[in-house]
């Protein structure tokens, strides 16, 4: 399937109303069909693992055709250089996301990745450092409890970020840590009552909001 065929296929599949909803939650991407994510992980199926079509995807620069980049992409033609060539296009929260939940956590550059990126200014490259470290936790079912221990400083850290695609991203990856075994989820409900008394309405949110969650 060519990029043109597959391109053809996402507008043809296109929901103008998704694109309203999508407005509502923040995702607001330049160039976007609103093609909803089951159709497009359907189509990444049928395609299968194809590097050089997911470079091409990702260079047109298309809400759909970039998350499906993600989708088709080889883990194993991923360099250093390429995630951080992906990340510098994250413009809104759901291409960081679904890039960290279908291709980056599967590298092996990722725990690195995620510490590096959290110590960044600009927002969404921020927050991919802590949605990495969601992810990480949630999916990556091989990763020793010392390494997401390692993460919860910089959780700890971000939590006092004002911005919110930052401070969300930040109680995700505290609640999939506290999800792993009830010694992760200690040591995230000790970083959240911290968090809690802390002088900062945004650490206090998402104590709040982490401790809701998992208790």
């Amino acid at each position: 399937m060519t990029l043109d065929e597959i391109i053809k296929k996402l507008k043809k599949e296109s929901d103008p109303g998704n694109l309203e909803g999508m407005a509502r939650v923040g995702i607001k991407p330049e160039n976007a069909f609103g093609t909803k994510l089951p159709v497009i992980r359907a189509l990444a199926k049928e395609i299968g693992r194809n590097h050089a079509l997911a470079r091409e995807l990702w260079k047109a620069g298309y809400r759909e055709s970039r998350i499906l980049a993600a989708m088709v992409e080889e883990p194993g033609r991923v360099t250093e250089k390429q995630m951080d060539r992906w990340l510098r296009d994250f413009t809104y929260w759901e291409i960081c996301d679904q890039v960290c939940m279908n291709l980056f956590y599967l590298l092996p550059w990722a725990h690195g990745k995620a510490i590096e990126w959290c110590r960044l200014e600009e927002e969404q490259q921020r927050r991919a450092g802590f949605a990495l470290m969601a992810v990480i936790a949630w999916k990556d079912k091989k990763a020793p409890d010392s390494a997401l221990i390692e993460f919860l400083p910089h959780l700890k850290k971000g939590a006092f970020d004002s911005r919110g695609p930052v401070e969300k991203a930040v109680s995700w990856a505290l609640r999939q840590t506290a999800k792993r075994n009830n010694k992760l989820k200690n040591e995230a409900l000790k970083i959240s009552r911290e968090l809690a008394r802390a002088d900062s309405k945004h650490a206090k949110w998402v104590a709040k909001d982490v401790i809701r969650k998992i208790n």
